[in-house]
C-alpha cells in the first residue's frame, strides 16, 4: 500500500493501466478455461482469451504514446501483466506438452537475469529504456506458439518440437543479446565513475 500511496489516482486509473488490469484479470480466466478444457471449440476459447490478452497489452501501449498516458506506474504495471502472462501460459502447458519445461527454465533465468541485473543498473543510475526491438520480436513469436499450442491440443509432437525450438532460439537470442546491453550499460557506467574520480 505505501507503494501504491506514491501514485495518484489519476496515474492509477488511466486508461492504459486500466486494460493493464484486465489483462491481470484474464490470467486466472485463461487457466480456468485452459485446465477444463475438453472440446476443440473449449480449447480455441482458452486462445481466445490469450489473444484478448495480447490485445489489451497492444492497445495499452499505444493509448500511452499516442495520448501522452505514460505514468510510472504504468512502467511498473505493464511488465509485471506481461511476465505473468508469460509464466502462466507455459505453466498450464507442462501437464500436457513435452519438453516444455525447457522453455520455462529458459524464460525463467531470462527473467532472473533481467530484475538482477536491473537492480544494479539502477544502483549505477542506470536504466534500459523500454522493451528492445529484439525483446518484442521474440515476445510475438512467443505468443504466436503458445496461441497454437493452446488452440490445437492434438498437434502432432513433431510439429511441436519444432514450434518449442523456434520459441526457444528466439527467447536464446533475445536473452543474449540483453545481456550484451546490460554488458555496455556496465561498461558505460564504470568509465562514467572512472571520469568522475578522475575530475576529483
Amino acid at each position: 500500500m505505501k507503494i501504491l500511496a506514491k501514485f495518484t489516482k489519476k496515474d492509477l486509473w488511466s486508461i492504459p493501466n486500466i486494460l493493464c488490469y484486465i489483462r491481470l484479470l484474464l490470467i486466472p480466466a485463461f487457466i480456468i478455461q485452459y485446465i477444463n478444457a475438453e472440446e476443440p471449440g473449449e480449447y480455441v476459447r482458452a486462445a481466445a482469451i490469450v489473444l484478448a490478452s495480447g490485445l489489451t497489452d497492444f492497445l495499452d501501449g499505444f493509448i500511452a504514446r499516442t495520448f501522452n498516458m505514460i505514468t510510472d506506474f504504468g512502467k511498473l504495471i505493464d511488465p509485471i501483466a506481461d511476465k505473468l502472462t508469460q509464466a502462466a501460459l507455459l505453466f498450464v502447458l507442462l501437464v500436457e506438452r513435452k519438453y516444455i519445461y525447457l522453455l520455462l527454465i529458459l524464460f525463467a533465468a531470462m527473467q532472473l537475469f533481467m530484475i538482477v541485473a536491473g537492480i544494479l543498473m539502477l544502483r549505477k543510475g542506470k536504466r534500459l529504456n523500454g522493451s528492445k526491438w529484439f525483446g518484442k520480436v521474440s515476445t510475438t513469436v512467443f505468443y504466436i506458439v503458445m496461441l497454437v499450442l493452446i488452440a490445437v491440443p492434438n498437434l502432432k509432437q513433431e510439429i511441436v518440437n519444432v514450434l518449442m525450438l523456434v520459441c526457444g532460439a528466439f527467447l536464446a537470442l533475445s536473452f543474449a543479446l540483453y545481456i550484451r546491453e546490460y554488458v555496455r550499460m556496465y561498461r558505460e557506467a564504470k568509465q562514467e565513475e572512472h571520469i568522475k574520480s578522475d575530475t576529483i
